[in-house]
């Protein structure tokens, strides 16, 4: 039973006797109801009915953190102290809270305590005061219009609960959370995902045509089928997501604009910049806010409210924070887990840790100037590089960083900021499939900008790209086209995004692929337009009779092994073959450095794989991370603790798979045969901070075996 049936179903009970006191006797229930949602809080929140009086009356219930109840073994308790997050005023169901709010009484409270709930027990208001000292009503959430209706209701509690049990339990969790300081970017990804599973409730709860033209066009220009529930909830969660990050990158660009920090000035969601200059965004953004479209989804509310949270935000020390460099990542990752847990599980959505990405982007800049001779690595004007799986930006944001401590280096100091935004715009790529993290990217590109001194103008975006990164790198055929054509005049900025995203596949000679490839796939991604990407690594030929066969499952090419080739369809294999098309077969000579998981080092099906990647580039090097949970237990050799190289303070049990960092050069002078492997074992705890400090031994080749 939730929180809610439990409310209702006791409140029912308590009112069919015929001997509650209207209000009082209901007391108990009500802070049942706020105590099981402060629970889950750190620090939690209890109730205490009838508090104390301080100098404002009596409240009905105070609203306590944690750490305010005294130990146990306190022989004094502490008097007098104020509820941390405030009180509550509660009155019959028949009365109006709107009434109650304006009263004498919540106007004493509210001076005291800073936030006050009023509630009848069907409606709850919560008021607060605005900048200049005034009350407003922040938060508010009707169960029923009238007491009658409300008794009516909760005969069947069940049902009842069902249609309330978002948005009252987000409200009501926010209330517990109203007077806490707002200061650290997961306080503020708490919030945001709060508020987006109030607005994708609603949307879930609407039939609105123009979702649906909406929805389709996005299957188009992604690649991606929203057909069954899973498909429905992973484009309603993308819609809200691009709306959320769509304001909260408005506000962080506001604040760069009003630097010092001014606490008079105030954020509106409406009146800002939040396109970063990538139309599809705008577009996206417009047709979920605009109010002549969307307005019976009531999203114009919920999103004034998130500006409130964001107007509370302590932004000297938040901005502090955000700007040491682990704070969007850090963002963004509470705000998925927290907004759509399950989501962020299928897609594969983890923090990539700093020391890897550094680790990653200096081999790269390494493998570049050593054994390709670009004298100045990544910082080369001829150097294209992709990111096919940019997430929020990481590994993006270090390329950028070693591009500019070259120019250093170099003396280029005159000419870095334009050097670092010719860089952003036009050789230095990123795809990404959600919104998002595509968002959150464009965000940080353009902040290391602007710390580099330069900005992009009105006709400049970085080159990221909202795009399938496994589709579009052949030509479309006609029924492509014809649709391309429709999406065209429905949408115009998706078609633009997809046109310019197609035109890095097939027009730029990238030398450079990096990144971590995710390891699980959204289900609908439509595989016709991948073509037969994988088939290669699957031994797949096509027999005499035209018939598909594959050299994995035929015993006299392969001794009988009868090696399934399910296995190769594993996204990150994927991202593998994208990673050998780019440079063997149409650059012609590059690198690639991809953390992964390991499963194809050793694992039968992979066979075919690993022939393709020896015999496509000419050295190879293997960082093995081990940490993999089914082949060790997660336990060195010597049974010491062996975590996962995602692991963090945020993470701490980071992914159950093995990973390793697998870098692959190709020279242009390609010679035939298998490519000579360098490999190397990492474990235990310190793994990251390892890998960094090889670099410094110049991993000469006899770290390796």
């Amino acid at each position: 039973m939730t929180p809610l049936q439990r409310y209702l179903t006791e409140l029912r009970d308590l009112h069919a006797t015929g001997a509650a006191v209207p209000e009082t006797s209901y007391y108990p229930v009500l802070s049942g109801l706020l105590d099981a949602l402060g629970k889950s809080l750190k620090p939690g929140v209890r109730c205490v009915v009838h508090i104390a009086s301080t100098g404002a009356g009596i409240p009905d219930i105070g609203l306590f953190t944690q750490e305010q109840f005294a130990q146990r073994d306190a022989r004094e308790p502490q008097s007098g102290q104020p509820p941390a997050r405030g009180v509550v005023e509660a009155k019959p169901p028949t009365d109006d809270v709107e009434k109650v709010a304006q009263s004498e009484q919540v106007a004493k409270y509210l001076t005291r305590y800073g936030a006050v709930l009023v509630t009848n027990y069907r409606d709850f208001l919560l008021v607060m005061r605005d900048a200049a000292g005034q009350p407003i009503h922040a938060e508010r959430c009707t169960l029923a219009a009238t007491a009658a209706e409300f008794w009516r209701e909760a005969q069947n509690p069940n049902a009842f609960a069902a249609t309330h049990e978002v948005p009252l339990t987000e409200m009501l969790t926010r209330v517990l959370l109203s007077n806490a300081l707002v200061t650290q970017p997961r306080d503020v990804a708490w919030f945001l995902a709060s508020y987006a599973r109030d607005a994708r409730h609603r949307v879930e709860h609407s039939s609105l045509a123009g979702l649906d033209s909406l929805r389709g066009a996005l299957e188009e220009a992604l690649g991606v089928k929203f057909n069954d529930a899973k498909g429905t909830h992973f484009f309603q969660s993308t819609l809200i997501q691009t709306l959320f990050y769509g304001v909260f990158s408005a506000w962080v660009l506001w604040h760069r604009e009003r630097r010092p920090v001014n606490p008079s000035d105030r954020f509106d969601w409406r009146t800002s910049a939040f396109t970063l200059q990538v139309p599809v965004i705008g577009s996206l953004f417009h047709q979920l806010s605009d109010p002549h479209r969307l307005k019976p989804l009531g999203l114009d509310t919920i999103l004034d409210r998130t500006a409130g949270v964001l107007n509370r935000v302590d932004r000297a020390a938040f901005f502090s924070s955000f700007d040491a460099g682990d704070a969007v990542q850090y963002f963004y990752e509470p705000f998925l887990e927290s907004f759509d847990p399950e989501l962020r599980k299928e897609l594969g959505v983890w923090y990539t840790p700093r020391e890897i990405v550094r680790y990653q982007v200096e081999r790269i800049d390494r493998v570049l100037r050593e054994e390709l001779k670009i004298a100045d690595g990544l910082a080369d004007p001829s150097v294209y590089v992709l990111d096919p799986c940019c997430g929020t930006g990481a590994y993006l944001v270090e390329v950028l960083n070693r591009i500019e401590r070259t120019l250093e280096e170099k003396g280029d100091a005159a000419l870095l900021a334009s050097d670092l935004k010719k860089a952003a715009t036009g050789r230095v790529f990123g795809f990404e499939l959600l919104p998002a993290p595509f968002v959150v990217a464009h965000l940080q590109v353009g902040l290391h900008l602007l710390r580099a001194g330069t900005t992009f103008a009105d006709s400049e975006r970085a080159g990221i790209y909202l795009t399938n990164t496994l589709t579009g790198w052949e030509p479309p055929d006609e029924a492509i086209k014809k649709r391309l054509q429709q999406l065209q005049l429905n949408f115009s900025e998706l078609r633009d995004e997809r046109d310019a995203a197609d035109a890095v596949k097939r027009g730029k000679r990238i030398l450079v692929v990096l990144g971590n490839p995710p390891y699980n796939a959204y289900a609908g991604t439509a595989t016709e337009e991948e073509g037969d990407l994988v088939e290669t690594y699957k031994g797949s030929y096509v027999d005499t009779e035209g018939k598909r066969r594959y050299r994995l499952n035929d015993p006299a090419a392969r001794g009988g092994w009868g090696i399934r080739k399910f296995n190769l369809d594993e996204l990150y294999a994927r991202f593998f073959r994208i990673a050998e098309r780019c440079i063997a077969e149409f650059s012609g000579s590059g690198v690639v450095c991809y953390i992964s998981n390991f499963s194809y080092l050793a694992e039968p099906s992979f066979v075919i794989m690993r022939e393709r990647l020896l015999a496509s580039f000419d050295k190879i090097w293997i960082d093995c991370l081990n940490g993999d949970s089914r082949s060790t237990g997660k336990l060195t050799p010597e049974g010491k603790p062996d975590p996962s190289v995602f692991s963090t303070e945020y993470n701490r049990e980071g992914i159950k798979k093995g990973t390793a960092v697998c870098t692959m050069v190709r020279r242009l002078d390609h010679q035939a045969g298998a490519a000579p492997v360098w490999f190397r074992d990492f474990w235990g705890q310190n793994k990251r901070a390892e890998l960094l400090e090889s670099l410094a031994k110049k991993d000469r080749a006899s770290a390796y075996t």
